[in-house]
């Protein structure tokens, strides 16, 4: 019998409440089980183990705790309702250690239930025979009662009793638990041989167990070895191998990752438009383009990240970055202008017309003087999502919806071509869908997709739309409308080219674009945005600083012999030609008699202002000696012309130096 602490006597409601295992969980089972079992009457040393509980209403009965089972003792004892008193009985020993029986409830606790049903049901059946002895039964005649109450035989009991003699009723669970082990060896195998079965299995081929297995064997055999059987070894392999190796190596990286649990998201702190997501998807339907030509159209769309619904969307032949930067025209003019954005890093979306400018693109060469895209200038923060990861782009999600209800829907019968090679319907190729029935179909199915009610997100609680959802955040949500200017950036894509050094003229795929405001900047790097399905339409450039400079018309090539074209351009050499005099005479530039008078007067030769700190004397050698000595010695006459002599020297120095 346990001693215990604390509160030691419950009412069959009581008992029943706390849950207890291998108890009741209602009052009325409890009270039929302490009849059956004569709790009632129950005694130990004398003292009856059931009594009337004072100050409750009616004849309450409640029961000392050393009568409920083992397993419903110790858990009364986990929960702190009761507690091991330090005064323990005198023939129980004190407890070997509280190490040792901490490992023995650690063991216990990773035991299959099995194991621990069985644990609980042999205390029970010892608690049993404590009952019979505190009624007043010697041991013999209360192990033989309840051996045959349980129908178990009485030498199995007495061992029972011997696994815990000395231990109390709360620790007996471990003790009683059953310890069934197989053969207790592991196989042994040639380690060359265990090597060689593993290195096979474990490869991204993915061959089966038993084919491993005989090119061992084989291998074994040749080596005058034995293998023991295929399902030993592969429970040897189970478990000595982790099930992490066996994915990755047999399976890659992505399989071992998904090993894990998706991550869980909330964007319960986001609104409407505060995050979109665009991605592309090739519809599973063969549609007739204008020209004829058959082939799957491919959908760019938008998607509201918070509410999950699809805002703009265009189809298209592929997935390029002029669909993709009209997709958002769409949505700045209809909904405006979002403040992030998620997207892959797909040519279509990294482009440097959308994203040009932002440091983390993570495709093509980032250059300092990149031109801004359109998301970049509108001040939309990008957020790259890895490649080929699903489940980091909530539009994916979309469109899987769209491949059931839209590409399999009854106006696309026979054009249908199922979602991969192996899953190709019974008629397909059977015809193509117009593309403007493709479209209509298309924009109907996305807007049933957003007004279905229902939503299990998180937003739409298994009972809202996507509309509803939100229509209700936009609302109430401060949302960034998209002006004219902001529109034209849109629309229209960006590129960074330079100047003609000479004219200014900027040339872009083959065509030349001219006004004279471009002349100030030739040579120079100008960003030029321009509509790339319409290049014979003026395009507009703007300094690297982002400001506005001209709008420039194509230069087009015009006939030999066209007068109006020879006119033209008389007129346009005309406006140049005054535009430059204009700006010379702006200057206001002197003349070069008034830039004479400016400077100072050359007739006074002017003298060193610093002399050498010594001199030495210069011998002169050969006919340059000869011709300064003729000179020198030359006779002067009271008749000679002093201009003639100085000619004459001139003429002799003209010698000299030849």
């Amino acid at each position: 019998m346990i001693v215990t602490g604390g509160r030691n006597w419950f009412t069959a409601d009581e008992i029943a409440a706390f849950g207890l295992p291998g108890m009741p969980s209602t009052k009325r089972k409890v009270n039929q089980r302490a009849e059956k079992e004569c709790w009632g009457v129950a005694l130990n040393d004398g003292m009856p183990l059931a009594r009337i509980r004072k100050g409750a209403r009616g004849r309450a009965i409640e029961y000392h705790v050393s009568l409920l089972p083992a397993a419903a003792q110790a858990a009364l004892v986990e929960q702190g309702v009761v507690f091991v008193s330090s005064q323990t009985n005198s023939d129980l020993p004190a407890p070997a250690n509280d190490t040792a029986t901490s490992q023995m409830w650690t063991w216990y606790d990773g035991q299959s239930a099995k194991v621990k049903a069985e644990a609980e049901r042999r205390a029970m059946i010892l608690v049993d025979v404590d009952a019979y002895r505190a009624a007043g039964m010697t041991e013999t005649m209360a192990v033989a009662q309840a051996a045959r109450s349980a129908s178990v035989s009485s030498s199995t009991l007495w061992n029972w009793i011997a696994l815990v003699k000395g231990v109390s009723a709360s620790e007996r669970l471990p003790h009683l638990a059953p310890r069934r082990k197989g053969g207790g060896v592991s196989a042994e195998v040639d380690p060359e041989l265990w090597q060689m079965l593993l290195s096979d299995y474990l490869r991204p081929a993915c061959p089966s167990f038993m084919t491993c297995y005989r090119r061992a064997a084989e291998k074994a055999a040749s080596m005058g070895l034995s293998l023991p059987h295929a399902k030993t070894l592969q429970r040897k392999l189970e478990a000595e191998v982790p099930p992490q190796v066996i994915t990755l190596n047999r399976k890659g990286k992505e399989a071992l990752r998904r090993m894990l649990p998706a991550q869980i998201r909330s964007v319960a702190e986001l609104h409407a438009m505060e995050l979109v997501n665009i991605d592309g998807h090739k519809a599973d339907v063969f549609v007739k383009w204008p020209d004829g030509r058959i082939g799957r159209p491919t959908i760019v769309a938008i998607q509201d990240v918070y509410s999950r619904k699809f805002l703009a969307w265009r189809v298209a032949e592929s997935e390029d970055m002029v669909t993709a930067r009209l997709v958002f025209a769409d949505l700045f003019r209809t909904w405006g202008i979002p403040k992030g954005l998620l997207s892959d890093n797909g040519r279509a979306f990294a482009s440097k017309w959308l994203t040009g400018g932002a440091r983390t693109r993570f495709r093509f060469k980032i250059r300092d003087e990149d031109p801004l895209g359109v998301l970049t200038a509108l001040g939309i923060t990008v957020h790259w999502a890895k490649p080929f990861r699903g489940q980091s782009k909530p539009i994916e999600r979309g469109f899987r919806d769209f491949c059931d209800a839209i590409a399999k829907h009854p106006a696309f019968a026979g054009a249908y071509t199922g979602n991969s090679p192996l899953a190709k319907p019974e008629d397909y190729g059977a015809r193509a869908i117009d593309i403007e029935t493709f479209c209509s179909v298309f924009d109907a199915g996305v807007a049933e997709h957003n007004r279905r009610l229902g939503r299990r997100t998180e937003m739409g609680g298994g009972q809202r739309s996507f509309d509803q959802v939100f229509d209700e955040s936009y609302a109430r949500s401060s949302i960034g409308k998209a002006t004219e200017e902001q529109l034209r950036l849109a629309l229209f894509a960006a590129d960074q080219v330079s100047t003609d050094r000479k004219t200014g003229a900027v040339r872009l795929a083959g065509n030349s674009y001219y006004t004279p405001e471009l002349a100030d900047m030739a040579g120079q790097k100008v960003t030029i945005r321009f509509d790339p399905e319409d290049l014979t339409k003026p395009v507009h450039v703007y300094d690297r600083d982002g400001r506005f400079l001209a709008t420039a018309p194509i230069w087009a090539a015009t006939g030999f012999l066209d007068m109006a074209a020879a006119k033209e351009r008389q007129r346009l050499e005309k406006r140049h030609a005054k535009a430059a005099r204009d700006a010379r005479d702006a200057l206001n530039l002197l003349t070069a008699a008034q830039l004479v008078d400016l400077l100072p007067s050359y007739e006074e030769p002017a003298q060193p202002s610093v002399r050498p700190a010594a001199t030495r004397i210069v011998r002169h050698r050969g006919q340059t000696a000869a011709a300064l000595k003729a000179v020198s010695e030359a006779p002067q006459t009271p008749h000679s012309n002093p201009d003639f002599d100085r000619m004459h020297r001139a003429a002799a120095l003209r010698l000299i130096e030849n």
